[in-house]
């Protein structure tokens, strides 16, 4: 799909937006690309228009999001390369027969799969328990995974580290901002920094506890019993369809024994 207001802009601005947003000169950005300072400064301001090729070398040396290269593209009058199929679409079976692999041999831990705007795609078995007293109006489709942990009425009032987990959640959104500059995740961020702190939450003190200081652990208060882990996120290798390059696996892991031994005791019942 095509940002209707970023279509509406030369080709040229739209270089020169993502260039800066990259913080790097004409020069650098020319030398990476091997053409001359010239050439990319006529075409920044539209005294030159670049080739398809041309637009696709310089998308790849800003290292711009597969469905911002389609604009790139459809603003310099070129169709867009990149396909966008719904994860259903026969053409992608393959893939999601791995998403499903990998959410499936992560238990008994939980593991889920979201898209850009961090919508709910695909979860496993471990994940529901841990789910239960939300509002049932969070998790109506489409279920947005940071909304559910950070509203009051999401899992909020159960995150014993609150603060630390929503700066932790906050940083990451903001570098996803910064990437991709997509002005749905501005406002999901401005969005979330708005909910107040829930009654009654339990704020735990700054990391550094047992984990070193070397990550944010997920503190969960449950029925059995305060759940820690930490987590990694898994992408596609060099994907070329924009469904793909969008796709994250959130992995969760028991940051220590009591929380391996409890989620294998509710996986066996």
């Amino acid at each position: 799909m095509v940002h209707p207001m970023e279509a509406a802009l030369p080709v040229g601005d739209l270089l020169r937006e993502w260039r800066q947003r990259r913080r790097m000169s004409q020069l650098a950005l020319a030398c990476d690309a091997g053409i001359s300072t010239r050439h990319l400064s006529f075409v920044e301001t539209g005294r030159s228009t670049p080739s398809r090729d041309m637009v696709m070398l310089l998308a790849a040396q800003l290292d711009i999001p597969l469905r911002e290269r389609n604009v790139l593209l459809h603003a310099a009058g070129y169709a867009p390369v990149f396909p966008e199929r719904p994860l259903a679409d026969p053409a992608l079976e393959t893939a999601r027969k791995a998403v499903d692999l990998v959410l499936k041999g992560h238990e008994p831990y939980p593991a889920l799969a979201i898209d850009r705007h961090w919508t709910l795609v695909a979860s496993n078995r471990a994940v529901a328990p841990l789910l239960s007293g939300m509002d049932p109006g969070l998790l109506q489709q489409p279920v947005n995974v940071l909304r559910m942990s950070l509203h009051p009425s999401g899992l909020a009032p159960r995150i014993a580290n609150l603060t630390e987990w929503r700066s932790h959640l906050f940083e990451r959104l903001r570098r996803q901002v910064a990437v991709s500059a997509d002005p749905s995740l501005v406002d999901l961020l401005n969005e979330l920094r708005g909910y107040p702190l829930p009654p009654g939450a339990a704020i735990g003190p700054t990391c550094n506890r047992d984990y070193g200081g070397i990550i944010v652990p997920l503190e969960l208060i449950t029925e059995f019993g305060t759940l820690a882990f930490f987590s990694t996120t898994t992408t596609f290798g060099t994907p070329v369809d924009v469904t793909l390059s969008e796709l994250a696996l959130e992995s969760f892991f028991p940051a220590n024994e009591a929380t391996a031994r409890a989620l294998q005791d509710v996986a066996g019942r």
